[in-house]
């Protein structure tokens, strides 16, 4: 295969394995329903915990997670540049965000993006989780944690490559960081709704059970996604 279609098939792939909603299957399997019509509306490892409890949710979690380590590592494996490697990281979040297999409903890509950033710059995505972990044991939102996560994946990159704590190329720098801000935009941009919540005070807080009046309708509209 030449490079070019090696690369296409890449990102392609990348893509489609995003697609995978895990969640919509664990929570079809367990309780027969479509996650997306459940509690905030989101195909996501929150959504799935308050649907088919703790156990479900972890696993949810770990799966996406895993979905954008797989496509960092498949890239990587076939010797492929920098900019491809980085292209793989946003089209498996992509993917997740809008599956081609689901109607384009997907969740809000943190932990599929998560696990692309764990696989691009592992140190940059630890301090990241600091910053998540804090902000959730202070404010009791994950949305907000996720949200000021993501805006800080460029920040924590630019600081570990200031610090020599990444240790890869410098030619791999440009596109590690190019992924970072589009993985932080896209987690922003899918939150803006919960941003919202959290300034009406209608937002729930970890822990909180969400009111029946927020389920999501299973009718055309088929409603926002109000979570993480």
């Amino acid at each position: 295969m030449r490079p070019g279609a090696l690369y296409a098939a890449l990102i392609l792939g990348a893509y489609l394995l995003g697609s995978i909603s895990w969640s919509y299957l664990i929570v079809r399997f367990l309780i027969g329903r479509d996650v997306r019509t459940v509690g905030s509306g989101n195909a996501g490892a929150t959504n799935v915990m308050r649907a088919a409890g703790k156990g479900a949710g972890i696993a949810a979690l770990l799966l996406d997670a895993g979905k954008g380590i797989g496509a960092v590592v498949a890239a990587r494996v076939a010797a492929a540049p920098p900019a491809v490697v980085g292209a793989a990281a946003v089209a498996v979040a992509l993917g997740h965000v809008y599956p081609i297999f689901f109607g384009f409903r997907g969740g809000k890509g943190v932990a599929t993006s998560a696990g692309a950033m764990g696989a691009l710059a592992p140190l940059a995505l630890g301090l990241t989780f600091l910053i998540f972990l804090g902000v959730v044991l202070w404010r009791r939102y994950i949305s907000l944690g996720s949200v000021l996560a993501g805006a800080s994946f460029p920040v924590m990159v630019l600081l570990c490559q200031e610090l020599g704590w990444e240790t890869s190329g410098r030619e791999a720098i440009p596109w590690r960081l190019l992924a970072a801000v589009t993985l932080g935009l896209l987690i922003v941009l899918k939150h803006l709704g919960n941003l919202r919540r959290i300034a009406s005070g209608t937002e729930p807080r970890l822990g909180e059970r969400r009111s029946t009046g927020n389920t999501v309708s299973t009718g055309s509209g088929g409603g926002e996604s109000r979570a993480q």
